[in-house]
C-alpha cells in the first residue's frame, strides 16, 4: 500500500536540497538516507534519499543524482511516497495510518450516527476528519483525544464526544432563536392587549 509521507517545496542553497513538508509521523524512518520513495508525478521519480538534515526548524533532503538548484527546483510540488505493509501499524499505542481511519463510521458516544471519514487533514495544530454526513453535508471533527474519544477498528468506527455545536450548530441557533422568541412573545401579547383596551 502506498502513503504520501512529504511533499517537496522549494529548493534550498545551491547543492540540490529541498525543504520538505513532512506528512508523516515518523520521518525518521520514512525519510531517512537510503530510503527509496515513489512520486507524484511518477515521471520525477524513484527518488532515493542520499542525505537529510533539519534546518531552522525544516527538514531538508538531498536526491541521488540531484545536484544543482535547477534540479532541485524541478522537484517542487512533488509528493513523496512510500511502500507500506497494509498490515504494519505504527510505533506509538494511539497511533494510526491514514489508511486505517478512511472510511471509519462516526458515532457519538450517544451512538447517534454522524457519518463516515472521507478525507483526513494534516493541519500544522492537529489533524482534522472530514466527515460526510447522510444528508451528503461535511463536517470537520479536530482529531483530538477530547472530541475523538475511541477509534475501534475492529468495529470500523470512531467514537466522538462533541462540543455543543460542533456537529449540528444549525439546531443550537434555532433552539436558542426559539428561547427568544417564546420569551418576547407575552410582551408583544400583552402590549397589543393594552392598546385594545385603550
Amino acid at each position: 500500500m502506498q502513503l504520501v509521507v512529504a511533499r517537496i517545496g522549494r529548493a534550498h542553497g545551491i547543492k540540490g536540497e529541498v525543504t520538505v513538508e513532512v506528512r508523516t509521523d515518523e520521518p525518521e524512518l520514512r525519510l531517512g538516507p537510503g530510503a527509496v520513495l515513489l512520486t507524484d508525478p511518477a515521471s520525477t521519480g524513484p527518488l532515493t534519499i542520499e542525505t537529510g538534515r533539519v534546518h531552522s526548524g525544516r527538514l531538508l533532503l538531498r536526491f541521488e543524482g540531484v545536484r544543482d538548484r535547477n534540479a532541485a527546483e524541478a522537484l517542487r510540488n512533488t509528493l513523496l511516497i512510500a511502500e507500506v505493509d497494509p498490515e504494519e501499524l505504527p510505533e506509538e499505542e494511539d497511533e494510526y495510518y491514514d489508511h486505517q481511519l478512511m472510511d471509519l463510521d462516526v458515532v457519538t458516544k450517544d451512538g447517534v450516527e454522524v457519518g463516515r471519514i472521507t478525507e483526513i487533514s494534516h493541519l500544522p495544530s492537529q489533524d482534522l476528519f472530514i466527515v460526510e454526513r447522510p444528508d451528503g453535508s461535511e463536517v470537520m471533527i479536530p482529531f483530538v483525544e477530547s472530541i475523538v474519544t475511541e477509534i475501534d477498528l475492529a468495529e470500523q468506527r470512531a467514537i466522538i464526544d462533541p462540543p455543543p455545536g460542533l456537529i449540528d450548530d444549525n439546531a443550537v441557533i434555532a433552539s436558542a432563536r426559539d428561547a427568544e422568541e417564546s420569551a418576547e412573545a407575552p410582551d408583544a401579547a400583552a402590549s397589543a392587549a393594552s392598546e385594545d383596551e385603550a
